[in-house]
């Protein structure tokens, strides 16, 4: 019964665009069912913060408006829902978004208190990844719609499940991959008292400064581990799972191989940890590279010829995963593309896109067998 309504929720949400278009219920009910997870989402942080919470977002729980965004989020979910129901012929997004929210209701909704439970000291991002989602999802999604790139590439595109499976698991699981990722930064911190004059030095610039020059670091750190991952065989098993995506939006940066995040991270904090940077240059740092991420990925239209040269732009990018020979092992930056322009790696021709995307090779459809590949896969 419930794998029955699965499918019929799915088959809804990528029903054709003549059903899905303004006055049939279908933007209705989509809104409805993200606000409903999202406002789930933030219930479940309240109720069991031990648990689903992440320490670093208390100030945002803690936030006298938060009990009343999470009670406005709900009532938009229920209204949207009714009014898709309402529109719609088939019930099945209106109906999904009203048992979640629901749902969210019966734990205690926007007033409910948090849980006693053992805590075990291990926790899963549920407010992380709702957070994530306002941030870039409310942002991008509509934001393709207005101005794509490919206008007919739908929202929900082939493989758009495992992407938004690779979102979701990476918000969940923040705390392991950053418990991982910053073993590197420790080791350093706590063996090199040589940098006492780096930290002091970097310590004392401007705000700005410190943010620019934490762009330029960890731009100069990630192109020569993305370059590696390209030339040797063995990690181009684990950076294969990203470029097999044959759609780029918003949402296909987020399909990266577990192994790949906890090494790519490990390596780009290093700066930001051992320099002396201001905490919050590093926070404001990491708020900028999601938000970052999921543009360059996105499905946007514009040539940007003369801004691609010194910015990464969606073009920029989009031709680092094409299909096309002419776009192979180019462009590995991810701020600026004046390090592939130093390094012969530049590759931007004037108002052409990639014809397509991929991979040569038949990576696996599948979380878990992406999540084995590497270590399968024949080199």
């Amino acid at each position: 019964m419930a794998g029955r309504m699965i499918d019929n929720l799915l088959r809804d949400l990528e029903a054709p665009i003549e059903a899905r278009g303004f006055g049939t219920g279908w933007f209705s009910g989509f809104f409805a069912l993200l606000l409903s997870l999202v406002g789930f989402a933030f219930v479940v942080a309240l109720r069991w913060p031990a648990w689903f919470a992440m320490p670093q977002l208390e100030v945002l729980r803690g936030w006298g408006g938060f009990r009343l965004l999470t009670h406005a989020t709900l009532l938009a979910a229920y209204a949207l829902a009714l009014l898709s129901l309402m529109l719609r012929p088939r019930k099945a997004i209106g109906m999904a978004a009203l048992a979640v929210a629901l749902s969210a209701s019966i734990l205690g909704g926007a007033g409910v208190q948090p849980h006693e439970v053992h805590s075990w000291g291990m926790f899963f991002g549920v407010d992380f990844f709702a957070v994530n989602m306002i941030a870039t999802g409310l942002m991008f999604a509509p934001i393709e719609r207005v101005f794509p790139h490919r206008a007919e590439q739908r929202l929900f595109r082939s493989e758009w499940r495992e992407d938004l499976f690779y979102y979701l698991l990476s918000s969940m699981l923040v705390q392991l991959t950053t418990f991982l990722a910053l073993a590197p930064s420790g080791f350093v911190n706590a063996h090199a008292g040589g940098l006492t004059h780096v930290r002091g030095w970097i310590g004392a610039l401007p705000w700005v400064v410190q943010f620019v020059l934490a762009m330029v670091l960890t731009d100069l750190a990630q192109y020569w581990f993305h370059r590696l991952f390209h030339r040797i065989p063995f990690l181009w098993g684990f950076h294969a799972v990203h470029h097999s995506a044959r759609s780029m939006d918003w949402l296909a940066g987020a399909r990266m191989h577990f192994i790949e995040i906890v090494l790519l991270r490990g390596l780009t904090s290093l700066p930001l940890l051992t320099f002396g940077f201001a905490p919050s240059v590093m926070q404001a740092y990491v708020g900028m590279v999601y938000v970052y991420s999921s543009l360059i990925h996105a499905n946007l239209r514009g040539d940007f010829d003369w801004l691609g040269q010194w910015l990464v732009v969606p073009r920029f990018h989009h031709w680092h995963h094409a299909i096309e020979e002419a776009g192979v092992d180019k462009n590995f930056a991810i701020h600026f593309p004046l390090l592939d322009r130093i390094f012969g790696t530049y590759y931007l021709p004037k108002k052409v896109w990639p014809r397509g995307y991929g991979v040569p090779e038949q990576v696996p459809h599948g979380y878990l067998a992406q999540l084995a590949y590497p270590f399968v896969r024949k080199v």
